[in-house]
């Protein structure tokens, strides 16, 4: 940014974001190092790490915040994305600009609302003997501030309308005076500020229904999705008498949670994974161990992809990253049909979800407080059934389509060469051996979720950086910068998610519904097959983590008046989640298989469909059979 007078830089403009990069970095390490610190002191010298509990969960909170600074610069938080059927630039560009402006002004509200909170709300103890929580608390109203100017000026506007788009902080400044006299006199406000708080808590509960309509519609507009549900947070809990610092209170809780910790660490290690060449080498040894074989190929092509998503979660990274290698392979060397290759692709996409160490497997372990490691044990037996089906289904449909290919038929298939595959083998046995050790730490419980998400992180840089070297040393900050997005956008959903399940379990929303719910619906099975409906609705629109933060909470009380086992309900919710990603017309996978083939959205529609409907029929198959879910759950 230049100055009106002589032209010059300002050196905050080159600074600033190589700091923002440089923190978001240096908290993504701590997280690893200090999990693994504490493990080995612990497990070698029989005391752990001091402080290293709090010392984590506030790097967490650093982390959260910058990397939600950073996915704000780049316009990456996630959002429906419905703005993308709307018809005309102008109504886009209305659409967008109104999102940036109400996403400025709900961050400001949470902003100021956290010093309040920082205030009176923490007790102000002492990190590792030395570093006060409150010195990590004041990153919220910082981080928040930065974030609300940048929507602002994200607003693609010019001239004087531009400057407009600056009122939506000023506004929720003057808005914010209760909680900021609040923060600086503590309980002791005037009776002007006791009125003027009065006064807003009756205007949010007087317009309560509007202004639920007006957040759905720039849901529908491309608002990001954790700013609406600030939004929504910050709305109800005005209307029924509260004040903002409940939710910047949420906001600090979430980012604190020390099960929240793996999430960014296993991004991390997926995102490693996908910029090296073990995609490269895990399909040459896949492809030489089952290439011979009628439809080998499409064995390697699901396994392939189910690994590569349990790493990296339900992004679509293993769409954007092994889509072309993997489309090649099966359209160009082999012969495989388009419609059948990108069909295939896109319905792989998501479909490792249910396998260790998944991202919304640990999400739902969190919100439910159901453990970890009987969701892990609970989801082996429906991945597998999801995975076979689609291998089948594939085999199958190959078989009958290359039937009919004259071009395919005159491609000689690979013959399965030992030599071959044992060299495959070889070049990837650091990468298959990932998962073995993961599962074998995890389930013996030598390793806690958190340090096997930083051991996994570690593990990987070494593999793809220091033995493999396929990504050089000096290049590695680029792999976090293309992560930290990604980071950003999850962490902010979850910080501004749980503002609202807050709201929603303190008004007892869930009790109540699951009270009408049972007097409506007596049968368990018509309540199963409706919540199926409902969850491939959600999963078609909303991001996976939005679900499982801001819906399950009113599922699960649903799930027990029925009866039904807590794993049991939570694979269903995840299964379910993973289905909508194919179905449309919102479904993520589809958008991002048609950026990655470019091809029509309705072309990717028609080829996904066959995959689309045998993924439903298992979903129906774990909902009704409980026991392929608890049976391997219940030996824990």
């Amino acid at each position: 940014m230049s100055d009106s007078g002589g032209g010059r830089r300002n050196p905050l403009s080159g600074i600033w974001p190589v700091l923002e990069i440089g923190v978001c970095c240096l908290a993504l390490v701590l997280l690893a190092v200090i999990p693994i610190a504490d493990a080995v002191m612990r497990i070698f010298f029989k005391l752990g790490f001091p402080d290293a509990q709090g010392l984590l969960v506030h790097v967490l909170l650093v982390a959260g915040l910058f990397t939600g600074l950073v996915t704000t610069k780049n316009g990456e938080h996630l959002s429906i994305g419905l703005v993308e059927y709307f018809s005309g630039e102008k109504t886009k560009r209305i659409a967008l600009t109104a999102g940036h402006i109400f996403s400025s002004f709900v961050v400001t509200l949470i902003a100021w609302a956290s010093l309040s909170f920082i205030k009176i709300g923490l007790m102000g103890r002492l990190i590792c003997g030395i570093i006060p929580d409150r010195a990590f608390a004041l990153v919220i109203p910082l981080a928040y501030i930065i974030m609300a100017f940048r929507f602002a000026s994200l607003a693609p506007l010019k001239g004087v309308s531009r400057a407009l788009a600056f009122l939506a902080p000023v506004l929720a400044t003057v808005l914010s005076l209760p909680i900021i006299a609040k923060a600086v006199w503590g309980f002791e406000l005037s009776e002007f500020f006791i009125t003027y708080g009065d006064m807003l808590s009756f205007a949010a509960w007087r317009l309560k229904i509007p202004g639920i309509i007006l957040l759905v519609l720039a849901a529908a507009g491309g608002t990001p999705l954790f700013t609406v549900m600030g939004g929504f947070a910050l709305l109800l809990i005005a209307a029924a008498g509260g004040e903002s610092d409940v939710a910047a209170n949420q906001v600090y809780l979430a980012l604190t949670q020390e099960n929240i910790a793996p999430i960014p660490l296993f991004t991390l290690s997926g995102f490693f994974l996908s910029e090296s060449k073990a995609g490269r080498r895990l399909v040459a040894c896949f492809r030489g161990l089952f290439g011979g074989f009628p439809g080998g190929m499409i064995v390697a092509t699901v396994v392939i992809c189910a690994f590569f998503t349990s790493f990296t979660g339900a992004s679509g990274v293993t769409i954007l990253a092994l889509g072309g290698l993997l489309y090649t392979i099966l359209r160009e060397h082999l012969g495989y049909p388009e419609s059948f290759t990108i069909g295939l692709l896109t319905s792989t996409g998501s479909i490792g979800l249910l396998f260790p160490p998944s991202l919304p497997v640990i999400l739902v372990g969190a919100t439910t407080q159901t453990h970890i490691l009987h969701l892990f044990a609970g989801g082996v037996i429906p991945g597998i059934i999801l995975v076979l089906s689609v291998i089948i289904l594939g085999i199958a449909v190959s078989a009958k389509t290359l039937g009919k290919n004259a071009n395919a038929s005159s491609i000689p298939a690979p013959s399965f060469n030992l030599k071959s595959a044992l060299a495959g083998i070889k070049e990837s046995a650091l990468e298959i051996l990932l998962p073995v050790f993961l599962v074998v730490a995890f389930f013996s419980g030598i390793l806690s979720i958190t340090e096997l998400g930083a051991v996994s992180l570690v593990y990987v840089f070494i593999v793809e950086v220091l033995v493999h070297r396929d990504i050089p040393l000096k290049d590695c900050w680029l792999v976090f910068k293309k992560a930290i997005p990604i980071i950003g956008g999850v962490l902010s959903i979850i910080a501004f998610s749980m503002a609202l399940s807050y709201y929603i379990i303190d008004s007892q929303v869930p009790q109540n519904l699951a009270a009408w719910m049972v007097a409506a619906v007596e049968s368990k099975y018509l309540f199963l097959l409706m919540l199926n409906a409902f969850l491939l609705i959600v999963g078609c629109l909303m991001d996976i983590f939005s679900a499982i933060l801001v819906v399950l909470p009113l599922v699960s009380p649903l799930g027990a008046a029925y009866g039904i086992d807590p794993v049991h309900l939570g694979i269903i919710f995840i299964i379910n989640l993973e289905v909508g990603f194919l179905t449309p017309p919102v479904g993520l996978n589809l958008f991002l298989a048609s950026y990655r083939f470019k091809k029509p959205f309705m072309e990717i529609c028609r080829h996904v469909l066959p995959f689309l409907l045998i993924q439903f029929a298992v979903v129906l198959l774990v909902t009704y059979i409980p026991a392929l879910s608890t049976f391997l759950s219940n030996l824990f």
